[in-house]
């Protein structure tokens, strides 16, 4: 009978393209063993995307599986399933485990044949599910386990001069796509079929710009009347009418790393109560990115454009913070909770890391004004400022469309 093997090495065909150089990986798995050296771990077991993708360049498609990435002093490995063959280590940096379901358990010896037992384990608090958990401490026996949630994010928070390119890129693609729903914009159309016409728009741009790339998950929320209520409706098939207030986001995916578009439209004409929170969110927005610059927290920027809010009896409509990181996340993974532009978060800005300016109010559907205002704009912090890398114009005088 054929032997059935707990995991194997399916390294099939050749290493493909990644998105940055082998260089940039080995600095942040560096930075990394630093992060393990001094908290005394022998081996970072991680589960979640947003790590994984963000140390091995694998962007995994869970679909009901786990992964990993396993990082010792000496090694970098992804974990993977067999359904995915040699796809992994194609598009990993460093080495791949395949394990096979032919028995319960596997990924997990996968991770001990790397991690071994009775070590130091890191692990992620913020992805590491109990049940997961349970079975780590089965099978690796650590000795004890140390929470690297924070650390990693921090590690994240500060982008190379490689990402900072990589953002770029993808605010000009996403700027593709806005105005591809610009075009797209007429009564009558329905908001799927203004979605796909800049979808389609930015993985035309993403292929052109990125032939070696992987293609997934770039996608469209195009919300109109009361769909604009929240910042995650999903597209439907409603027609636009003239009047209608509009939500253009685009959200172009480039090998794990997401940027965005949002910005608030009309169809052929607004009214004068739309009109005036439409003008007071489009000078809040324009507040909070003259606020952008090192050495300001994000709560004092938090609590200024609040004031400017305030001031205008409109606070009571703001519906999130005002802005969060970039990077590798996604609508589904990852997240760097610590730049949020929140009361409770005291981070302060330093140069080298890339932050949104996003005020929304809400007006009730039963309220002159009705809908949802925002506005989007991703921004480098500099060493004396900012720099706004996008560039689809906001404000209804390039916005009044249709």
């Amino acid at each position: 009978m054929t032997a059935r093997p707990e995991m194997y090495r399916f390294h099939n065909g050749e290493k493909a393209p990644l998105q940055f150089a082998e260089a940039e990986y080995a600095t942040r798995v560096a930075g990394l063993r630093k992060i393990m050296a001094d908290a005394g771990v022998s081996a970072a077991v991680f589960t979640s995307m947003h790590n994984i993708s963000y140390y091995s360049g694998f962007t995994y498609c869970a679909f009901g599986r786990p992964y990993g990435l396993v990082v010792t002093e000496t090694e970098c490995v992804t974990i993977s399933a067999g359904i995915d063959a040699g796809q992994p280590w194609r598009r990993c940096y460093g080495d791949n485990i395949t394990y096979t379901d032919w028995q319960r358990d596997n990924y997990w010896r996968a991770i001990r044949s790397v991690s071994g037992e009775n070590g130091v384990i890191g692990y992620e608090s913020d992805h590491l599910s109990m049940m997961q958990k349970a079975k780590l401490e089965t099978f690796l026996k650590p000795s004890s386990m140390v929470d690297l949630y924070e650390a990693t994010m921090r590690q994240r928070m500060h982008k190379s001069e490689a990402e900072i390119v990589m953002i770029r890129a993808g605010a000009a693609v996403a700027d593709v796509g806005g105005y591809a729903i610009r075009d797209a914009v007429k009564e009558g159309a329905r908001e799927i079929d203004v979605a796909m016409a800049g979808r389609d728009a930015m993985e035309m741009e993403i292929a052109k710009r990125f032939p070696d790339a992987e293609y997934r998950d770039t996608w469209v929320w195009f919300q109109s009347g009361i769909n604009t209520d929240g910042a995650h409706n999903p597209v439907t098939a409603r027609q636009l009418q003239r009047g209608d207030i509009l939500s253009l986001n685009t959200f172009p995916m480039i090998s794990g790393y997401y940027t965005a578009l949002e910005r608030t439209m009309f169809v052929k004409a607004v009214d004068p109560a739309s009109l005036r929170y439409w003008e007071a969110n489009v000078g809040a927005h324009e507040l909070g990115i003259s606020l952008l610059k090192p050495g300001a927290s994000c709560a004092e920027i938090t609590h200024q454009i609040n004031d400017f809010f305030e001031e205008r009896q409109m606070l009571q409509h703001r519906t999130f913070g005002y802005g969060h990181s970039f990077g590798v996340l996604s609508h589904y993974y990852g997240r760097e909770a610590g730049l949020e532009l929140r009361e409770d978060i005291d981070t302060v800005l330093e140069p080298g890391m890339v932050i949104s300016m996003e005020p929304m109010l809400t007006i009730a559907n039963d309220e002159p004004g009705a809908g949802g205002y925002r506005e989007h704009d991703i921004l480098v912090i500099t060493e004396d400022g900012n720099e706004n890398i996008t560039g689809y114009p906001y404000g209804p005088e390039f916005n009044v469309v249709g």
